[in-house]
């Protein structure tokens, strides 16, 4: 069965890695790490090994067990692009992403740079098939450099998760963006988010034909603040998502 989930853009989790190291002011108080620490030392427990980062190769093959179409958030609790992640590790979770057609899988990274690389050289004169969205976090103005990674990559659907939002973004060359998503912190240290900083990246969008999704505001829980900004909800998801025919879905 695949994980269920409170994320608001994704219908699912699939963790074939599990924990992650911190890499920029973004992570300071990462909800992976703060809920996998809570089970270091217990025996049998999926995180006796806390926030480690762990291959976990007995989940390789589990989407292709889920025959109703789902939008699949991969590594939920890691991140695939991880410098620790061998690349012939990332080359079985793709080999099961493009088998598995009927799901949407969303991947998400700070590792822009390696996410890059290893897309462009997977599909050399190609991109990325259409079910398979690749992002990027970016929290403040100072991470802009993620991307022009994306930009520059073989990638059929690239979205932002500018989650959490710390600081303002600034001015955004969007080119090539399909979807950005917003959000605060969340968790007992959550840092505030200013409001002006959301609608900056939402006007942007606006102006660009940019799909917008804004996930909260964040507080002591993801739900605190809820998730209304200037009177309404934004669930803009990319276009390719509002044709759902377009994939195939398995014989049961």
């Amino acid at each position: 069965m695949a994980g269920t989930t409170a994320i608001e853009w994704t219908d699912a989790t699939w963790n074939p890695v599990t924990g992650c190291t911190k890499i920029s002011a973004g992570c300071d108080h990462c909800y992976a790490e703060r809920f996998s620490e809570r089970f270091r030392g217990v025996p049998g427990h999926p995180f006796e090994h806390g926030f480690d980062l762990m291959l976990r190769p007995e989940r390789l093959l589990s989407p292709l067990s889920w025959k109703q179409p789902k939008m699949i958030f991969v590594n939920s609790m890691s991140d695939l692009f991880h410098k620790d992640v061998p690349f012939a590790y990332i080359d079985r979770v793709f080999d099961t992403m493009e088998r598995a057609a009927w799901h949407t899988f969303q991947i998400l990274t700070k590792r822009s740079s390696r996410m890059r690389d290893y897309v462009n050289k997977r599909y050399t004169g190609s991109i990325a098939p259409l079910h398979i969205w690749l992002g990027t976090s970016v929290e403040d103005g100072l991470r802009k450099s993620r991307i022009r990674h994306m930009q520059r990559m073989n990638a059929s659907i690239k979205f932002l998760s500018v989650e959490p939002l710390i600081g303002a973004m600034g001015k955004m060359n969007l080119d090539g963006i399909d979807w950005v998503i917003v959000g605060g912190e969340s968790g007992p240290k959550a840092r505030p988010m200013n409001p002006d900083w959301v609608r900056e990246v939402r006007d942007q969008c606006n102006d660009e034909g940019v799909a917008f999704f804004f996930k909260q505001w964040g507080g002591i829980r993801p739900k605190s603040g809820g998730r209304v900004l200037d009177g309404e909800e934004w669930n803009q998801l990319p276009i390719p998502n509002q044709f759902p025919d377009l994939l195939s879905v398995p014989a049961e």
